[in-house]
């Protein structure tokens, strides 16, 4: 059994023979054959998309851990618990960019459009639409009286607490009056959840373009082991029948 040669290894451009299978249109070069350097053409605008891909997925994250750090100050459990969620997801995706691992883009494109929801759905809350009110305890799942952390702290936002005999109670709660603010904290809420879509449609666009540049490179490309060059050999493996040798016997 004689498998033949790959072909010459001298210089860069030698020509590298191909499955029918592993040779797609926009691979092709003379003669249905691809060079070396053709290949590195192909992987390096791959990289470079993937590059792309991944700034993209950084603002997101950075976007989520911004939101986080003042939800932690609200004491906003509920949406504390989603920006936990959607940094994890954020970081999945990443790790699927840069690993070439489809599946993760794909997780990370079905909960962008869960995120959307989500984000659409604290815009209404903060607006009072359908009913909702920012003065209930939904966000805190109706374990603290907290508010959002901008509430008191907006841009401008005067901060005074009042004396106990200001209210005329007698109790555990401290009351504070704040005056002065330039934007109202349901605004600034608002604002946030409307950037977080902003970003989550970038991403997703950007998602479904890299799942989009895998799937047309899986016929091509095996990201893990290289080229398929099972399927090579198999196409070109020349049998040729043994010839017994004939031994003479020594008395």
């Amino acid at each position: 059994m004689t498998l033949l040669p790959l072909g010459d290894s001298e210089g860069p451009d030698c020509p590298l023979p191909l499955s029918p299978l592993l040779t797609p249109p926009q691979l092709e070069g003379e003669g249905g054959l691809i060079t070396a350097r053709t290949l590195q053409t192909q992987i390096q605008t791959l990289i470079r998309s993937d590059d792309v891909a991944v700034a993209d997925t950084k603002a997101p994250e950075l976007s989520a851990l911004e939101r986080q750090i003042f939800d932690f100050l609200g004491f906003q459990w509920a949406p504390i618990l989603g920006n936990f969620l959607h940094i994890i997801v954020v970081i999945l995706g990443l790790f699927g960019t840069i690993q070439y691992r489809p599946r993760y883009i794909v997780v990370y494109t079905v909960w962008t459009a869960l995120w959307v929801i989500w984000n659409v759905f604290i815009i209404c809350f903060y607006l009072e639409v359908g009913g909702l009110s920012k003065d209930t305890d939904l966000m805190t799942f109706n374990i603290s009286v907290h508010r959002s952390w901008w509430r008191e702290h907006g841009p401008g936002c005067v901060r005074r607490v009042l004396p106990p005999s200001a209210h005329g109670m007698m109790d555990d709660y401290t009351y504070v009056s704040v005056t002065g603010c330039m934007v109202d904290f349901q605004y600034l809420e608002v604002i946030h959840s409307a950037v977080q879509i902003l970003l989550s449609l970038i991403g997703f666009v950007y998602a479904c373009y890299v799942i989009s540049i895998f799937m047309e490179e899986e016929d091509t490309f095996d990201f893990i082991g290289g080229l398929d060059t099972h399927s090579y050999y198999q196409d070109h493996i020349e049998l040729k029948p043994v010839k017994p040798v004939s031994k003479g016997v020594m008395i």
